[in-house]
């Protein structure tokens, strides 16, 4: 009988979103480098759109101790998956994921073939509660992975003191008007926090609402795992991160990841830094960069909304008219699946804004290689969601940033931003006057102090990944605990655990 250790085989298992994906996939490269061997489990709609869009099966396949697998999220092939019917993903994953998923990992933990061993960890999305109760049931470690900021999942750990203070439900005739009252009962964050600051699934008068129970639930599964890995960085969130760690002491600030991603292709041998590298779920229009090529330095506004938002025709026309108005060249990511009008009118009003736009110079596309983007030259200016992938990529690059959020953590993610990080400016209206002044004083008198603010975090991002920074520091010592695991005899002549 041949034995050899068993190299760790950790499941990386993502909520099936752009951003949750993305992020998640990074991470697995560096699992990869450091030889591990790695399943990674995708729905089957995104790991088919992964594969159209992108080269990631041919990346990938650099190393063999690597594959991809697939699940289905139970969802019909034409449903939007946007914003609105978040938690229609979130049930739908439930209902159809977690028996065929506890079946899969039934199996992968008891028995492979060839190369690969038995499951020793899972790394499982924590929006997915449900695959860490199979962990558990299947005596396998488990580590969260959260693809937030640490200042939104802090507030989660916060819901039952906000209720106890009878902050929540929100009080009050109209909840609109008293928006902006300050939270007093989230540690770290009293005298700035505002009740519109708070993550969007909090601001509802019904105590019953069921995503109460399910943030609860989440809060439940981070303190019971190993560890919770989150993408930020040691310097960006330090005082909120300090408050976590009396729930969750064993915390892994791993960010950015997209950029110890980059860091890495660009030193690789095997790679270079043309070699355009993507997670995309739809096609990236590379002619913005040839577009942004053109342009002088400093001189572009670049909009983006990221992967789920939807708009309705007056949201858009507004920022139309206030991007115009602002006399800014812009670049601007309009989906199609993005505009919420029926039938063929929403093509033809796509249409019209993306010959307005070229009328005037400017360019809309459909998507946009956005880590590209943001480190071009020619922006000025980031005005987006604020969803987390995004507000990290913005920082790293060192460009200001325009926040209009739309759900979830994206409110807080606007706040800290603006009133913490001082390094943009947070919409307080959507119509094309204020939309136009915003852009105006980003773009000239707020610029340079905003600049300054933001190359400040920027070089901090760079140290955290650089060789003894927080970050890298925190993934080595993830990759030596993934790999303390299981230190067992693997008898490779008949694929089974013997020790």
């Amino acid at each position: 009988m041949e034995q050899t250790v068993a190299s760790p085989h950790v499941l990386l298992f993502p909520f099936p979103g752009q951003g949750n994906m993305n992020s998640m996939l990074n991470l697995a490269e560096f699992l990869c480098n450091a030889g591990l061997h790695i399943t990674f489990l995708n729905s089957n709609h995104n790991q088919q759109r992964l594969l159209r869009f992108t080269n990631a099966q041919e990346r990938f396949s650099r190393w063999p101790k690597f594959r991809f697998q697939t699940i289905p999220d139970g969802l019909p092939a034409d449903h939007p998956r946007s914003a609105a019917t978040f938690f229609e993903i979130l049930d739908s994953m439930k209902a159809t994921a977690k028996p065929l998923f506890r079946e899969m990992m039934i199996m992968a933990s008891r028995k492979e073939s060839g190369l690969w061993p038995p499951l020793s960890c899972f790394i499982i999305d924590g929006l997915m509660p449900f695959a860490i109760d199979v962990a558990e049931e299947l005596s396998i470690r488990v580590i969260v992975y959260r693809a937030i900021s640490a200042c939104c999942l802090w507030t989660f750990f916060c819901l039952p003191g906000l209720f106890a203070a009878a902050e929540l439900p929100f009080q009050g005739g109209d909840v609109e008007d008293d928006m902006d009252v300050t939270i007093k009962n989230v540690p770290g964050m009293q005298g700035f926090l505002r009740r519109r600051d708070l993550p969007s699934f909090f601001q509802t008068k019904d105590p019953t609402d069921p995503i109460f129970q399910q943030i609860g639930v989440e809060c439940q599964k981070m303190t019971q795992a190993y560890g919770l890995i989150i993408n930020t960085f040691e310097d960006l969130e330090s005082p909120v991160l300090t408050q976590f760690r009396s729930q969750v002491p064993n915390l892994y600030t791993v960010g950015p990841l997209h950029a110890l991603t980059l860091r890495r292709q660009h030193s690789s041998s095997s790679m270079t830094s043309n070699i355009a590298v993507s997670n995309s779920l739809w096609d990236e229009d590379r002619s913005c960069i040839t577009w942004l090529d053109s342009q002088p330095p400093k001189s572009v506004v670049y909009m983006s909304f990221g992967s789920l938002v939807v708009y309705d025709k007056d949201t858009l026309m507004e920022f139309w008219h206030g991007l115009v108005n602002s006399g800014k060249l812009f670049l601007w990511v309009v989906r199609q699946d993005s505009i919420n009008i029926s039938g063929g009118e929403g093509t033809s009003f796509l249409a019209e804004v993306v010959d307005g736009a070229k009328e005037r110079g400017s360019l809309v596309v459909g998507w946009a290689p956005q880590e590209e983007v943001l480190s071009h030259p020619a922006l000025g200016v980031f005005l987006t969601h604020s969803g987390w992938n995004s507000t990290m990529e913005g920082i790293y690059a060192g460009v200001p940033m325009i926040c209009w959020p739309f759900f979830a953590d994206q409110q807080i993610n606007s706040r800290f931003v603006s009133e913490v990080w001082k390094v943009g400016v947070a919409l307080d209206k959507c119509d094309r006057w204020t939309i136009e002044r915003v852009v105006k004083d980003v773009m000239e008198q707020k610029r340079e102090v905003l600049v300054e603010s933001i190359d400040g975090l920027a070089k901090l991002a760079r140290r955290c990944i650089s060789e003894g920074g927080s970050s890298r520091s925190n993934l080595d010592r993830l990759i030596q605990d993934l790999r303390s695991v299981r230190e067992s005899v693997y008898d490779t002549s008949t694929s089974t655990l013997v020790g």
